[in-house]
């Protein structure tokens, strides 16, 4: 019987590591890769197969299914999600039929609500935490582009099996997934949340990519006063990160491609639905919970809710 892997959403997150499982594991026995795609990306990937473009090398890989069928897929032993966040309680729903008690998710998407959110949706499954630094982003369907060097995949959990996390570690591994299976996931995830969450909402506000940031006074005092807001919150959540969280992510933010933007700037700049929920007012929401004031955040969201209730 064969461990069937899932991807749910082949955007820079799900299309790179899906598209490295896919390659690992095309001639394998013992695991098949399902991509969950519809329209003209399952198109283009049943036929062409789904091309990784790096800055030194460029792939094309088949999965061994890529359908959004249940019947198709079939039953899941481990369902990788990485759709954008407004997007979980339907993509997951449609697949339902796919899910079983067995069935493990690891959810690798923008924001820190997702592992709550599926939880609630099968709380008879093992929901694990987990995180992605990485610069990648569809650059046309069944093409994924990456931009420079960095790529670490965190994950964990704090009740699932210890046989279970290695057996993952291990299929990452081998195929070649830069992982680290994490004790203190809740904080790591944070870590990267801090990041995300402060650079997503100082680039769609400000509209500036990262180097405009870094080289602007009054955009990188702008870009600090969120990180401060955010790691207040992270502090009286009682989450124990690094007594210079603040400077790590500066650091962070400094050896990322400066023309480089996130995800959540690219679709303001598109039009399209951005995920400001799960990225800018959740920090607003989990302030009000904890009484503690966020006015920089409220800015944001102030001013980008009229941009997404528009699209």
């Amino acid at each position: 019987m064969k461990t069937g892997i899932g991807i749910l959403g082949l955007g820079g997150v799900g299309g790179y590591f899906g598209g490295l499982l896919a390659k690992a594991y095309a001639e394998s026995d013992e695991i098949e890769i399902i991509f969950i795609a519809r329209g003209e990306t399952q198109k283009v990937v049943s036929e062409s197969g789904l091309k990784i473009i790096t800055d030194e090398t460029e792939i094309i890989t088949f999965p061994t299914i890529v359908s959004n069928d249940p019947k198709v897929i079939g039953k899941l032993d481990y369902l990788i999600c990485a759709t954008k966040t407004y997007d979980i309680e339907d993509s997951l729903l449609s697949l339902n039929k796919c899910i079983n008690k067995n069935t493990i998710f690891l959810p690798l998407y923008n924001g820190v609500d997702a592992p709550e959110r599926i939880s609630e949706l099968f709380p008879d499954n093992e929901v694990l935490q987990g995180c992605v630094y990485i610069v990648s982003m569809i650059d046309s369907p069944g093409v994924i582009k990456k931009v420079g060097p960095y790529e670490k995949l965190f994950f964990g959990s704090r009740t699932a099996s210890i046989y279970k996390l290695n057996a993952l570690q291990s299929i990452f591994q081998k195929a070649n997934i830069d992982s680290k299976l994490v004790e203190a996931i809740e904080e790591t995830v944070w870590e990267k949340f801090i990041f995300i969450s402060a650079l997503a909402s100082a680039t769609s506000y400000l509209n500036q990519n990262i180097g405009e940031i870094l080289e602007s006074a009054s955009s990188r005092k702008f870009y600090a006063d969120l990180l401060n807001e955010i790691t207040m919150i992270a502090a009286i959540k009682g989450l124990e990160l690094p007594n210079d969280i603040i400077m790590q992510t500066i650091l962070k933010l400094e050896k990322m491609p400066h023309t480089a933007t996130s995800s959540m700037h690219r679709d303001v700049l598109a039009e399209r639905k951005f995920e400001l929920g799960s990225l800018t007012e959740f920090v607003v929401n989990e302030g009000i919970k904890y009484e503690m004031e966020t006015p920089t955040y409220q800015l944001v969201l102030d001013k980008l809710s009229k941009l997404n209730e528009a699209v």
